[in-house]
């Protein structure tokens, strides 16, 4: 933290940033390094948010999981200019992101649905998200009655269930200072689609 944060120390591009600091964060102990929480608004213009998990990232931009049907889904149909946010605080330091989300393709997902543990398959089955239940009893019912359904086989991706890509418009890293005079570098694009860097006051 008190080494800051020097435009000679940035990366080139701000998703090769990104991973520098990913990785710094990832030999942490830090819980939940890969948590973010992704902004999106609805039909009335309220602003939405939530935590989610980064599962995948590269130079096209930023992937989390989700259902479908749930609420944050139908507020990307509906408006897919979203904003995520890294905490990482425990390190001083934030990453702030603006960009697009879209679904990624149905290969993207199964690949990453079976990595994922069992009971976390089917929960994915068993939980209709963002929907009104009457009971956490009749929530355990579902998931021991899709248990059942696939004891004796793999469980297959939902047709309800898969990822998007928030691809990145802008990304800020702010990185704390003493004084609350700490650093702030935003990545944008020029007209040809090259990442340009600025300082921003704190």
């Amino acid at each position: 933290m008190a080494k800051g944060l020097v435009s000679a120390d940035l990366r080139d591009d701000p998703i090769s940033q990104f991973e520098q600091w990913y990785a710094q964060t990832m030999e942490t102990d830090l819980a939940e390094p890969t948590a973010m929480s992704l902004a999106t608004v609805d039909a009335r213009g309220q602003p939405w948010q939530r935590m989610v998990l980064l599962k995948l990232f590269d130079d096209k931009g930023f992937v989390f999981f989700t259902n479908y049907a749930s609420r944050k889904a139908e507020q990307i149909a509906g408006n897919n200019r979203v904003s995520l946010l890294f905490p990482w605080q425990a390190l001083g330091r934030q990453v702030k992101v603006t960009g697009t989300a879209a679904k990624i393709s149905t290969a993207e997902s199964m690949t990453y649905f079976a990595t994922r543990p069992r009971g976390s398959q089917i929960g994915a089955w068993a939980s209709q998200q963002s929907q009104v239940i009457k009971s956490r009893a009749m929530l355990d019912a579902m998931f021991d009655e899709i248990k059942h359904k696939f004891l004796d086989g793999e469980v297959p991706l939902p047709s309800f269930w898969g990822g998007y890509r928030v691809s990145p418009e802008t990304i800020e890293f702010w990185q704390a200072r003493e004084s609350r005079l700490h650093d702030r570098f935003i990545y944008r694009r020029d007209e040809e689609s090259h990442w340009f860097t600025q300082r921003l006051a704190p």
